[in-house]
């Protein structure tokens, strides 16, 4: 066997954190990037929206049917522990269940003892899911209006200390009932359960295990859960092999990049040029920590390491800022440029997202990339949600990049697929449709868009696809005139209008 078609050969097994694109779609894409096959549980047992994923049948299927020369296994333990991220909210899973099926990971593990094995968890969120009492989604834990209460309580300091934040408190406790009481139940659960992955990774169950703080910012319950951890991490001397980050959907396209790079045998030097001055002290209101400090755990997390003074550095990531001036960014678009130029691996991730309430600043970076006909031309491209899940994206992408040209088994077409996908995605749909599907729901007198009802969402899903396509082939024209489409799929993933799904298959254009 050559040496190229054994890299081909070669497998990860991800266990993602649920369904959605972002967890399950892009750590497979990645792979492809590089040359190698993700393998993952099938999708019918990692459940759907409200729908839990089946921990027992995914163990089942790690022992018995996941590739067993798998180079390197990541793995969700929210999805091995509860069934993925919506179930770990609920009190659901009780918590000896919860240790024990990660306890059972563990025991599988021994079984593969030449492989790489991390792992993944989050520390739970502030808000639990907000849905609407109705549907499906009748009677499930914390529905409207129950759910806003907690979520305010949650962001109350803890303790709270004034006169009024006391008040707060005692109001909210009354209007929220014996929820609140099973939602404190439920942090402490996943503390608990959080704390015990810790110890699997100080008994080497683990190789490296990262937790990722879900949606929470500088203030709230999550901090006393933060300090326990820390508190662990720092008893046990676990820093070198486990962290605690912003972030949570991006974790496994992380791990799989820093798996891509240890494949690679290096570690690639990643420099950051944002695009105004200040812009690393900027935070995120969903994220705990600033800008830069999110910057540097996710290169970490990816396999790289920061060189922000060397000559010639592995890849530029490029970091978009809300608030840029004009100067600012045509300054930051020549370099992006001026990278394509040379042929250097150019990263860029745009962060205007954080302007909720300026769609304009939100498109111009796109629509700049586009005009000058480089958007094809980067490594790396992300735009969605909050700081660490764009990083997340941007920067394994890249790496994936950088890894598969190291060894030998770089496919330039699996490349555009993701890039397509991520353009179509966090531009596309984000700054154009997804806007036209809320205006449309609520001129039809539905104002929550987080649930939709069966009839709706069918409607909705239909309306997704009719706005989306035309738009997404514009830019596979745009973009890569030397790829046809190879059939094209779009769908909403769940009953809602936050994300989309599009399955992009590209072939090379005939004359």
């Amino acid at each position: 066997m050559s040496i190229f078609t054994a890299l081909l050969a070669l497998t990860f097994v991800v266990v993602p954190l649920d369904d959605r694109p972002v967890t399950l779609q892009l750590p497979r894409m990645l792979g492809g990037i590089a040359g190698v096959t993700i393998a993952t549980p099938p999708r019918a047992v990692l459940g759907r929206y409200l729908r839990f994923g089946d921990p027992d049948a995914i163990a089942r299927w790690l022992r018995a049917e996941a590739p067993a020369d798998a180079a390197a296994f990541i793995v969700s333990t929210d999805m091995l522990a509860y069934g993925g991220l919506i179930a770990s909210r609920t009190p659901a899973t009780p918590e000896f269940l919860a240790l024990s099926r990660l306890r059972e990971l563990a025991a599988f593990r021994l079984t593969r003892p030449r492989a790489g094995f991390a792992a993944f968890g989050t520390v739970m969120r502030l808000a639990p899911t907000g849905v609407p009492d109705a549907g499906a989604a009748a009677g499930f834990f914390a529905a409207a209006p129950i759910w806003p209460l907690i979520q305010q309580y949650a962001n109350l300091p803890d303790p709270p200390s004034t006169a009024a934040d006391i008040a707060t408190a005692a109001r909210l406790r009354r209007e929220a009932g014996p929820a609140l009481d099973e939602y404190l139940e439920t942090r402490t659960r996943d503390r608990c359960v959080d704390l015990f992955a810790l110890q699997l990774v100080a008994e080497h169950s683990f190789d490296r295990l990262i937790l990722g703080q879900d949606d929470a910012g500088p203030v709230g319950l999550h901090l006393r859960d933060l300090a326990a951890l820390r508190g662990y991490l720092d008893r046990w001397g676990l820093n070198a092999r486990a962290s605690i980050e912003p972030g949570a959907d991006e974790l496994a396209m992380a791990l799989v990049g820093a798996a891509l790079a240890h494949q690679a045998a290096f570690m690639p030097r990643v420099r950051v040029v944002y695009s105004r001055t200040g812009g690393g002290s900027l935070q995120d209101p969903l994220e705990f920590a600033p800008i830069d400090t999110t910057v540097d755990a996710l290169i970490g997390t990816s396999g790289g390491r920061r060189a922000d003074e060397a000559v010639d550095p592995d890849i530029d990531l490029f970091v978009r800022l809300p608030g840029t001036s004009a100067a600012d960014q045509t300054a930051f678009v020549d370099a992006i440029q001026d990278d394509v130029r040379r042929g250097r691996l150019a990263a860029v991730a745009d962060l205007t997202f954080l302007a909720q309430d300026d769609i304009g600043q939100q498109r111009g970076l796109v629509d700049e990339l586009l005009e000058r006909g480089i958007a094809g031309s980067i490594a790396a491209f992300a735009s969605w949600n909050t700081t660490a899940n764009t990083l997340g994206t941007t920067i394994p992408e890249a790496i994936a990049v950088a890894a598969g040209v190291r060894m030998g088994s770089y496919d330039p077409r699996a490349h555009a697929q993701f890039m397509l996908d991520r353009y179509a995605d966090d531009y596309a749909f984000h700054d154009f449709t997804r806007p036209v599907l809320n205006a449309w729901l609520s001129d039809q007198g539905v104002s929550d868009h987080t649930y939709l009802l069966p009839e709706v969402a069918e409607q909705t899903n239909w309306r997704n696809r009719a706005d989306l396509w035309p738009r997404s082939l514009a830019l596979l024209a745009q973009i890569y005139p030397q790829y046809a489409d190879g059939g094209l799929t779009i769908t909403l993933p769940w009953d809602r209008t936050f994300e989309t799904e599009l399955d992009v298959r590209l072939s090379a254009q005939t004359k």
